[in-house]
């Protein structure tokens, strides 16, 4: 049987497989939502069918909205072509439980997915829906890059600046995408929106103001636009950018959810793999922990989400719950354990947080060094957040997420997952950065890392960083066994650290702690045992 909306009609088979249902008209939300759509979401990946579009459902369910989400892809059309049109843009998520069950749950709340392909009814049937006052928001989960312009030097990209240059009608990069259906919005009828970023980067709200203002006025300056449309979107009461926190483990689909599909009867559910290196299936498979914070900043109304579990809060509220997020009870901890992990020869969260080094390196970088300066948001508790992912989200052995995944990108991660609390350590008297232990671990094995070697001598390929070739010209030069290493150019770089570390008394520090890691074969695990006594 495969995942239709046809198919949904034999509820048996549902049952019997424990999967639960869609308690809504299906038709019937579709049709509202064509007349009078409410939610627009760019980015069509796994978080948003696995969390976002889950939780609206529940709303659905209880009859307290009776619209639908349209999905927009602008990054990989075949996500849309090869898994959404299929599959009648349904989703077959499932909870992976730490005892080893599941939850399962068809979601049925997404009436649609379209491309930003111009030029095509999608397109037009999106345009319709921007020019629509019922319009309330516009969320996305298109990660921290989709909402760049610029290159390391502060150049536009050639492509971006091609839009700038073409005008709103020939855009294609997904910020220029947005400002121009803004703009049609604006000529229809100039009702406020909402533009709501749910990635999960560091005032992600803030990237989305930035990019559509920013493009709205080089299109003014070439006359494309009027002023008052830059007007337009810088007022808060027109256009708002709120902040938001989104927490949830969704790792690539896995073969054994597949398994298990499979055993209750569905065919077609293999993985899709598109020719842009997305990992896709009918099926979405994720932890069950989640949190999504947002700031509460709609001019034109938004869905009851606090009734599905969506916490709501002013600026300073929700940049409290991310910094915690991401510079003390969570974030920090994956990074330290993706590179030690691909050193030490892992290939899944969960067997490391049976190690019993790694675990005493997860609790110093968290609870030691991190909560004693983190703030405290009230309305999440540090101490608690910290605990479920340590005893519970890392440690869940049906996830399978993988260190070699969340390596990617560690170098634009590193100045807000570590350089905050060492910031942090600066600012308080009460704090001395030089008797950190367990961060500078982490940034030594990050080092080490570099070298693509693991502690037994064996090589293994780095993941994608875009500043991989710079670090390599250092890190190329040093091999195990060497007593000296020139890292200084890395270390004292406070576009990686947010800070010179020599300067707040770590560099030496971490240069002692890699010399020790590359003495030989075993040196990483040997000096982590030493320092985490």
């Amino acid at each position: 049987m495969r995942l239709t909306l046809d198919n949904l009609k034999n509820t048996e088979v549902f049952e019997k497989a424990n999967i639960q249902l869609p308690a809504f008209d299906i038709e019937a939300v579709k049709k509202n939502t064509s007349e009078n759509p409410t939610w627009v979401h760019f980015g069509a990946g796994n978080i948003f069918r696995g969390f976002v579009a889950r939780a609206y459902q529940e709303l659905l369910n209880e009859g307290i909205c009776d619209t639908g989400i349209i999905a927009v892809e602008t990054f990989d059309y075949e996500v849309i072509e090869k898994i959404y049109k299929p599959f009648d843009n349904l989703a077959l998520v499932v909870l992976m439980k730490s005892d080893g069950s599941f939850e399962k749950t068809v979601v049925a709340s997404i009436v649609d997915g379209v491309t930003t392909k111009r030029g095509t009814e999608e397109f037009d049937m999106l345009v319709g829906a921007f020019e629509n006052p019922s319009l309330q928001m516009v969320s996305f989960t298109i990660t921290e890059k989709g909402y760049a312009l610029k290159d390391h030097k502060g150049e536009f990209f050639s492509f971006v600046n091609s839009d700038l240059e073409n005008g709103p009608d020939k855009g294609t990069h997904a910020m220029s995408v947005l400002t121009s259906l803004v703009y049609k919005r604006f000529l229809k009828n100039k009702t406020p929106l909402a533009l709501v970023s749910m990635d999960n980067c560091s005032h992600n709200g803030d990237k989305v103001k930035e990019a559509v203002i920013t493009i709205a006025k080089e299109w003014q300056q070439r006359g494309f636009v009027p002023e008052e449309f830059v007007e337009y979107v810088s007022n808060p009461s027109t256009i708002s950018y709120p902040l938001s926190m989104i927490d949830k483990i969704t790792p690539r689909p896995a073969e054994v959810v597949k398994t298990n599909l499979e055993a209750d009867g569905f065919t077609d559910m293999d993985v899709v793999v598109t020719s842009k290196n997305t990992y896709m299936a009918p099926f979405v498979n994720t932890e069950v922990s989640e949190y999504l914070v947002i700031e509460d900043i709609f001019p034109n109304g938004r869905p009851e989400l606090e009734k599905a579990g969506v916490m709501f809060g002013d600026r300073d509220t929700v940049n409290n719950v991310e910094t915690m997020k991401v510079t003390t009870c969570l974030n920090p901890l994956h990074t330290a354990l993706a590179v030690s992990g691909c050193l030490l020869g892992y290939t899944l969260i969960a067997d490391e947080m049976k190690d019993d080094t790694l675990k005493k390196l997860v609790h110093q970088i968290g609870y030691v060094e991190g909560l004693p300066v983190v703030i405290d948001p009230k309305i999440l508790d540090p101490k608690q957040f910290i605990d479920e992912v340590v005893n519970e989200r890392f440690a869940n052995p049906y996830i399978p997420d993988t260190p070699q995944r969340i390596a990617t990108d560690t170098s634009q991660k590193l100045g807000i997952r570590f350089g905050t609390t060492i910031k942090s350590y600066v600012d308080n008297p009460k704090f001395d950065p030089s008797s950190l232990v367990g961060i500078p671990l982490a940034i030594a094995c990050w080092l080490r890392y570099l070298m693509a070697v693991d502690d037994n001598g064996e090589a293994f390929e780095l993941s994608a960083d875009p500043m991989l070739e710079t670090l390599k010209e250092t890190m190329d030069k040093i091999h195990l066994g060497d007593t000296s290493a020139d890292i200084r150019s890395i270390l004292e770089n406070s576009n990686i650290f947010g800070t010179d570390l020599y300067t707040v008394g770590l560099g030496e520090k971490i240069e002692s702690m890699f010399l020790k890691m590359i003495k030989s074969v075993g040196g990483v695990s040997k000096t982590l045992k030493e320092y985490l006594k």
